[in-house]
């Protein structure tokens, strides 16, 4: 017999009645407070301003939650979402009774996809270098990733499937059987390739788009791998040899190596970089 690892924490850590602060959201914030810091460090170390940070942040909060949300309701749940549009974008759910919910479902796809241009618009109004800059988010992508991954954990979601390794999960609040954590699997993933892009950028004076490209090849890749041991998100998925996690992760493995590329080789032949 395995002594399986059994998980039941409450995701909720404070409940006033009409307001529930959730381990979700703390670690959600924790991930950009984190880049914020980051990114403050590599803003002083261009001598940039770095008063426009606050912008910046807001640019890119807004970006991921509605882009995240997006893909989420459309990709993943238009089934319930096509008859609740207004839960779309506000976080409540009306029926069968007034409730705070939350955003409950983001897509990193569609978070990602909204940051890349929310940052080209960022760039292009305070006169930065657009690849610098996606260089600078995609340094700390990873770190964000990782504690929101922490969040599905601390909310037992986005489950593993079934399976008897030592190191299962059992996620009492779903069911008895042990499961793969996926979830842990994929902060551990990230903040891997965190540190591998921290120590490239700090050792290594690489072309800029550079540091975009392995972020997106690594993110994806493990992203795609870890979707084979990960259960269906959604009842469409069933039967699929790839889900749809799997499928939208292909175009950003793909771009990922055409930055890798094109800065290596803009780096052997002199050529400046994308202003």
């Amino acid at each position: 017999m395995f002594n399986y690892i059994i998980w039941n924490p409450d995701g909720i850590i404070v409940d006033l009645g009409f307001y529930q602060l959730r381990w979700y959201s703390v670690l959600f914030g924790l991930g950009f407070i984190l880049g914020y810091l980051f990114v403050k460090w590599r803003f002083k170390r261009k001598q940039l301003d770095v008063k426009l940070l606050d912008n910046l942040a807001v640019y890119l909060v807004v970006a991921t939650v509605i882009g995240a949300r997006l893909v989420h309701c459309f990709f993943y749940d238009w089934d319930y979402y096509q008859n609740h549009l207004l839960e779309i974008l506000l976080p409540f759910r009306f029926t069968p009774e007034f409730e705070f919910t939350g955003f409950m479902g983001l897509a990193s796809h569609g978070g990602g996809v909204a940051v890349i241009i929310a940052l080209l618009i960022f760039a292009r109004k305070y006169d930065l270098k657009k690849l610098w800059l996606l260089d600078t988010i995609a340094l700390v992508a990873p770190l964000v990733g990782a504690c929101i991954r922490l969040g599905n954990l601390m909310n037992s979601e986005i489950l593993g499937q079934p399976t008897n390794v030592a190191w299962a999960f059992i996620f009492k609040q779903v069911d008895a059987l042990p499961r793969h954590p996926a979830q842990l699997y994929e902060a551990i993933s990230y903040l891997f390739i965190f540190m591998l892009l921290f120590i490239i950028d700090k050792k290594r004076q690489v072309k800029d788009g550079f540091i975009l490209g392995v972020m997106l090849v690594g993110v994806f890749i493990a992203r795609f791998l870890i979707e084979f041991v990960k259960a269906d998100q959604s009842d469409f998925e069933a039967g699929m040899t790839i889900n749809m996690g799997q499928w939208l992760s292909i175009p950003f493995i793909i771009v990922g190596i055409v930055f890798i590329v094109w800065s290596i080789k803009s780096d052997k032949s002199g050529e400046k970089t994308i202003n």
